[in-house]
C-alpha cells in the first residue's frame, strides 16, 4: 500500500499524461501537463502575439483543455493538441479584439501589431541554416518580428521540435502550405539579418 501511495505521489510525468487527463479527469494529470508544457505554450504565444495577450490566451488554453479533454484523440501528439488549441484561441482573440491577422502565404512581411513584445532568451537560431552564428538572438527576435503571422508561426513551431505533420494538425494547413511558409519564412530572415549586419 505504502508503495502504491508513494508511486502516485511521485510518478513521473508521461508522455501519456493527456490521455490519461481525458480519460479520468484527475487534476494530477492536468498539473503534470502544465509542467511539461506551460513554458513551450507560453513562448509559442508571446512570438505571435505580446506578453499580455500571451498570458491570458494560455490561461484561456489551460480552461480549454478542461473543457475539451474528452475530444482529445489518444493517437494524437500531446503537445500538437495543445498548441492547436492555444492557436485557435488566439485568433479567435484577435478576431474579438478587431486585431487583423495575415492567414495565408501571399505576403511575405506583414505589418505586425507594435505592440509586439517579443523574448529575446528563448528563440532558437542555431538549426535555422541562415548563417546565425553571429547573430544575436535581439537581432534574431527584430527580424522573426517582421515576418508575416502565418511564416513566424511556422518557424516558431518547427524550432519547439514539431514535425511537419504535427504543424499540419497545429495550423490545419496542408503539408505543401506548411512548407511554402518555411521557404519563405527562411529566405525572409536571411534577407532581414543581413540588412541587419550591413548597418551594423
Amino acid at each position: 500500500m505504502l508503495l502504491s501511495i508513494k508511486s502516485w505521489l511521485f510518478e513521473t510525468p508521461g508522455k501519456d499524461c493527456m490521455a490519461s487527463y481525458a480519460k479520468s479527469g484527475d487534476n494530477r494529470y492536468l498539473e503534470q501537463l502544465i509542467a511539461l508544457y506551460s513554458n513551450d505554450l507560453y513562448h509559442y504565444l508571446v512570438t505571435q502575439s505580446n506578453t499580455h495577450l500571451a498570458y491570458d490566451v494560455s490561461q484561456q488554453t489551460w480552461l480549454k483543455v478542461i473543457e475539451k479533454r474528452h475530444l482529445y484523440q489518444a493517437q494524437t501528439t500531446p503537445k500538437a493538441w495543445l498548441f492547436k488549441l492555444a492557436r485557435n484561441t488566439l485568433i479567435d482573440e484577435y478576431r474579438r479584439q478587431q486585431h487583423f491577422v495575415e492567414l495565408d502565404e501571399n505576403t511575405h512581411l506583414a505589418a505586425q501589431n507594435d505592440k509586439s513584445d517579443l523574448t529575446s532568451g528563448n528563440s532558437h537560431i542555431d538549426n535555422l541554416n541562415i548563417g546565425s552564428s553571429n547573430i544575436s538572438y535581439k537581432a534574431f527576435d527584430a527580424a522573426l518580428k517582421q515576418l508575416s503571422f502565418v511564416q513566424r508561426e511556422a518557424i516558431t513551431l518547427q524550432q519547439e521540435g514539431f514535425s511537419l505533420t504535427d504543424i499540419e494538425l497545429i495550423t490545419q494547413s496542408s503539408l505543401e502550405t506548411i512548407k511554402t511558409r518555411l521557404r519563405y519564412a527562411k529566405q525572409n530572415l536571411k534577407r532581414l539579418l543581413g540588412a541587419n549586419n550591413e548597418q551594423a
